[in-house]
């Protein structure tokens, strides 16, 4: 005997609406798919999402499944001040709510006047990484001179959305110094649009309380120890609001001479 419609293995796409309906938008198995007006399962309002199910649609678990960008928990943040910017990161990898390391890179150094920080998939986070220095060596080869942020950012963007339908599961944070040593911030999602900001730019699973705390603490061309500690505060009270980022900070400064880098400790737990 077949299976009914609400017992078929199969992708559900769900809304829920402000009455606690939730409205069926696809059920689908293979080249099948069932329209279902609307049922009743008696919880909150939630979002657009889609999950597979092999039990009774009905019997469904209320609770989102997490997304594949919290899997290993980050936290990326980059601020402007006068003539400098600082780009700062929590040190966990974990799997989920286990951790794993308490070292974990996502800072890394293209040259002496541009950074990109990395949240997402660890994974993706190395690959994109080695890609994005084997670029940048070649540009070097062939044009003799270093990128300019705005040249890398829009590199970045262009291997981000080359793989838009296979995409890096990655979020970059990109912080450069520019022309006039004019300091450059910008962000992009996992397919590369980009998001330029004047202030600050943040990323990753803290990024709603890395919101909060840098509204709240920047004021603008701050000068570089300035700068640090404001980063370094916004940065620590926003991982201490999110259980799958934190174990301290990893928090780099830089001016047209020098680069600044330093660990913080935070809470280890």
């Amino acid at each position: 005997m077949d299976k009914s419609p609400m017992e078929a293995e199969a992708t559900i796409y769900l809304l829920c609406g402000k009455d606690n309906k939730v409205y069926l938008l696809k059920l689908q198995k293979g080249n099948t798919s069932w329209d279902i007006s609307s049922f009743n399962l008696g919880f909150e309002p939630r979002f657009i999402f889609s999950a597979r199910k092999s039990s009774k649609l009905c019997s469904a678990n209320p609770n989102l499944p997490m997304s594949i960008f919290e899997y290993n928990g980050s936290a990326v943040v980059a601020m402007v001040g006068k003539n400098c910017f600082a780009i700062a990161s929590d040190r966990r990898l974990g799997v989920q709510l286990q951790t794993i390391a308490t070292d974990f890179q996502r800072i890394s150094k293209i040259h002496d006047r541009v950074f990109i920080g990395l949240s997402g998939l660890a994974t993706d986070v190395q690959t994109l990484y080695q890609r994005l220095v084997f670029r940048h060596k070649l540009y070097q080869l062939r044009e003799e001179r270093d990128m300019k942020p705005e040249t890398f950012a829009s590199l970045v963007s262009a291997i981000l959305y080359e793989k838009r339908f296979g995409p890096y599961l990655c979020q970059p944070v990109i912080a450069g110094l520019g022309e006039d040593d004019k300091p450059f911030i910008c962000t992009m999602d996992s397919i590369g649009a980009k998001e330029l900001a004047k202030d600050f730019v943040v990323s990753g699973t803290a990024s709603e309380s890395l919101y909060g705390a840098c509204e709240a603490m920047y004021k603008p061309d701050m000068e570089a120890e300035e700068l640090f500690e404001t980063i370094s505060q916004a940065l620590l009270s926003s991982v201490d609001r999110d259980c799958l980022s934190g174990w301290g900070g990893h928090v780099y400064v830089v001016t047209p001479t020098e680069i600044k880098e330093r660990i913080l400790k935070g809470r280890m737990d």
